[in-house]
């Protein structure tokens, strides 16, 4: 007997149909045909089998607040080429006056139901931290990892959204939220006042982290500036420091300003690093040579970004509707660009957020996390972007989705 029996699979990239057996939490079995019975039984219709979907940037202290601030700030972030971002973080923060666990904590909970019914149980979460903000998100997001611990994994980084040096106060505060229980150390060093002070960003914050043994994940160079390089400055940090393996960068949109000649060598230094860098194309006009840097070698991965806040009004935790996006925005549309779009919400994005465990390939002995599908291609996936049939997680059911029409 097994835990659970999962009838007629098919995997992406794989001929054939399969049988999947789970037993204590792991896939103990899988076989064109499984002879034993499952306590629990799935017939999967000759339908894909995944593994769970990974986010690894969501400002989830911010979600669902695009009603509290309105569209003044989508108005500089998104016009002129992303030349006024700077000012759009600038209208975006004063929603942090009003920061309180108290209503931010429903706001997350929300989101994170969202992303169990959608699949995606691997999430990086920022909070910010700053004079306004506090530690309100923080404390917030610890809550719901709490909460959400048996259903989801949720990393939360402490991000100090309005600078490190030009803010009064927010090193202290970074130091306290690591010491709370924030497992990554933010920072967006861009938004500094010149290259001295956006060094020194970049240096307290890997202070911080080597003394807590922490990872990093960085927003660089988020504005339509081809003369924005901290995403370089984050690479030659993480050498000097001998960080491999454990930084992001996210956003870095001035790359599509630079030179073909200049990102390839900046896509080296990346990978001598072992950085990934996180692109989300849909929430500006701007993004990383994500093509070129998969070409070098360098990590890419998927991320949501905002849901229903001041930089996007829209956005439901949904990986593959993050993945189909993407397919327009970058013309991705061939099979092998498909198959590229979801290695970036599956294995890039775990291993993005330094997750071990993580199967991007499922196999005996992999953890059950999986996801039953209603489609039998990668492209009908992708193209209908629904919510799983079945969302499984350490080999439990945790949520199944119907999706049913009545035409009379």
């Amino acid at each position: 007997m097994h835990d659970l029996v999962i009838r007629n699979v098919r995997f992406v990239g794989k001929e054939g149909s399969y049988d999947i057996g789970v037993s204590n939490g792991l896939i103990e079995k899988i076989e064109e045909k499984i002879s034993e019975k499952g306590d629990i039984e799935i017939d999967a219709r000759g339908n894909l089998v995944t593994p769970v979907f990974v986010n690894p940037h969501l400002h989830l202290c911010k979600v669902y607040t695009f009603e509290m601030i309105g569209g003044d700030a989508l108005k500089y972030y998104h016009a002129g080429g992303m030349g006024s971002s700077i000012r759009a973080i600038e209208l975006a923060s004063k929603v942090k006056e009003k920061y309180d666990e108290k209503w931010i904590i429903e706001n997350i909970r929300r989101a994170l139901r969202e992303a169990i019914r959608y699949g995606t149980l691997y999430i990086r979460g920022f909070a910010d931290v700053d004079s306004k903000a506090r530690l309100e998100g923080v404390k917030a997001l610890i809550r719901a990892r709490e909460e959400f611990r048996d259903r989801l994994v949720l990393q939360v980084v402490a991000f100090p959204q309005d600078g490190i040096v030009r803010e009064p106060g927010a090193e202290e505060l970074l130091y306290k939220a690591v010491e709370l229980g924030s497992d990554i150390v933010g920072g967006i060093p861009w938004i500094e006042d010149g290259d001295e002070e956006e060094w020194k960003h970049i240096v307290t914050a890997f202070e911080i982290a080597v003394k807590y043994n922490k990872d990093i994940s960085m927003l660089v160079d988020d504005a339509g500036d081809p003369t924005l390089k901290t995403t370089e400055k984050l690479a030659r940090a993480t050498l000097k420091y001998n960080w491999h393996g454990r930084v992001v960068a996210h956003h870095a949109r001035a790359m599509a300003l630079y030179p073909d000649t200049y990102t390839r060598k900046l896509a080296r230094l990346l990978r001598r690093a072992g950085m990934s860098v996180i692109v989300d194309p849909h929430t500006g006009p701007l993004h990383a040579k994500a093509r070129l840097l998969l070409e070098e070698n360098v990590n890419v991965a998927l991320g949501q970004d905002d849901i229903v806040d001041a930089y996007y009004p829209y956005g439901r935790n949904n990986m593959l509707e993050v993945a189909f996006l993407a397919s327009h925005i970058m013309w991705w549309t061939t099979p092998s660009d498909m198959m590229l779009l979801y290695e970036m919400i599956t294995w890039r994005a775990a291993k993005a957020m330094n997750i071990k465990d993580y199967c991007g390939e499922l196999k005996e002995g992999c953890k059950a996390d999986l996801l039953v599908h209603n489609y039998r291609n990668l492209r009908e996936l992708l193209l209908y972007h629904e919510p799983p049939r079945y969302v499984i997680w350490k080999g439990k059911i945790i949520a199944e989705n119907k999706l049913e029409t009545t035409i009379k």
